[in-house]
């Protein structure tokens, strides 16, 4: 089968839960992948987090499952499951043996129709704990493990809906309510506000009559709260340090792009690999290999639906300087504005982007969570092509043009340094 080739169907229940199925019958497996359009960006201050905490409360049981069972369930049919949030949605997934979609189906309708009859305080108050150690362990107590938070609240104006890290503040966390997650439920959980995806070995009309009886009486709770998200901008570079419990000194340099699938956004991934994609990468070449300043030096493109920005960060190696590293990573952005830019380097970077791409294809699970992230940023669930071409459609003088639009504009620049001793 073509990689890129990706024939589905789409349609709605009454209750307008959205289905997209794609058949294919050459492996044993089936991939269950649901979106909920709520992320970190439908939060308010005061109460961020909530869309992260979900992440969590979901397997805490619903009205026809006991706590932790949707776990051992599918794991005992051999399957495997999972969930993520972002800024944009939150996501859960289960690949299974195609003779047991049906499972999947059962344990994701409970929990989207009947999650509230079986919440309450022990189960909140748990996992509130559960997530508060986990910010500790990956945040607070991590090194360099509070610049993300600095970075985006520094990039993003106050407000904005991603100028807050996804797994919420600390005090925010603490105070979350019962009230709080039966609202944020009520809200976000609907059918109206989800798309399933089902993509692998099954028999399209069967799976069809099984989500109708395990979806389509499902009601709609409220209507959903529209983010009206100002445009990202920075009117000044800004400069910040912060001491943390670190050996070495590291830097970070951001500008704001553009949005996920915007004109610029292929373009800016490949400036990325070309930079920092490999030991050869401008980027990596200068600072890691040549004068070996840098003990690594990575950079990404993110873009979401109310923002992006691009991103490099360096680690000093002992005893050198951020001055000097800044200077480089200047110094190859002002290159690549002066047609210095080669077909060759160009052309590696696609290959690369290209392969991975088809590579990644290859995981009906990876199939089913594509599809669902064309569907919610483009409208169009079969978008591989169009994903794929975008790279392609990229040259020599777009890429020096789009270095141009966005790096040499203002930025943050964040320096996390050493904590001083106290020992005089």
């Amino acid at each position: 089968m073509n990689p890129l080739n990706i024939p589905y169907e789409k349609y709605k229940l009454s209750n307008d839960l959205e289905v997209i199925l794609f058949q294919n019958k050459n492996i044993p497996f089936t991939a269950f992948n649901i979106w909920y359009r709520v992320g970190s960006a439908n939060e308010k201050k005061g109460k961020t987090g909530l869309a992260h905490l979900f992440e969590h409360m979901m397997f805490q049981g619903s009205k026809n499952v006991p706590k932790e069972m949707h776990f051992r369930y599918i794991q005992e049919a051999g399957g495997s499951l999972n969930a993520s949030t972002s800024f944009d949605r939150t996501n859960y997934f289960e690949k299974l043996p195609s003779n047991d979609l049906e499972l999947a189906l059962w344990l994701e309708s409970d929990r989207m129709g009947y999650f509230l009859d079986a919440l309450d305080q022990v189960k909140l108050d748990n996992q509130k704990s559960v997530v508060i150690n986990e910010r500790l362990e990956r945040y607070d107590n991590q090194p360099y493990g509070l610049a993300w938070e600095k970075l985006i609240s520094n990039l993003y104006s106050e407000g904005h809906p991603y100028s807050w890290p996804t797994i919420g503040f600390y005090d925010d966390i603490e105070s979350y309510t019962l009230e709080d997650v039966q609202s944020f439920f009520k809200q976000y959980y609907s059918p109206s506000n989800a798309t399933i995806v089902i993509a692998g070995n099954f028999e399209i009309n069967k799976v069809k009559l099984l989500i109708e009886k395990y979806f389509d009486e499902i009601k709609n709770n409220i209507t959903p709260i529209q983010i009206n998200a100002q445009s990202a901008q920075l009117n000044e570079t800004k400069f910040l340090q912060y001491e943390d419990k670190v050996n070495l000194e590291r830097i970070y340099i951001a500008w704001h792009t553009q949005n996920a699938f915007g004109p610029d956004d292929a373009a800016l991934d490949i400036l990325s690999d070309l930079l920092t994609g490999s030991k050869n990468a401008r980027l990596t070449r200068k600072l890691v290999y040549e004068l070996e300043i840098a003990q690594d030096v990575n950079s990404m493109q993110y873009s979401g639906k109310y923002g992006g920005h691009f991103m490099i960060v360096a680690t000093a190696k002992p005893g050198k300087s951020l001055d000097e590293i800044k200077k480089i990573i200047f110094d190859e952005v002002s290159i690549l504005t002066d047609n210095n830019i080669t077909i060759q380097e160009l052309q590696r970077s696609k290959n690369i982007i290209r392969s991975n791409f088809i590579y990644s294809l290859q995981n009906i699970d990876t199939v089913a969570d594509m599809l669902n992230l064309y569907n919610f940023y483009l409208g169009n669930p079969d978008s591989f092509n169009f994903d794929l071409n975008r790279y392609n459609n990229v040259d020599e003088n777009f890429l020096k043009q789009v270095v141009k639009r966005y790096l040499l504009n203002n930025y943050v620049e964040l320096r996390i340094v050493p904590e001083k001793s106290d020992v005089n």
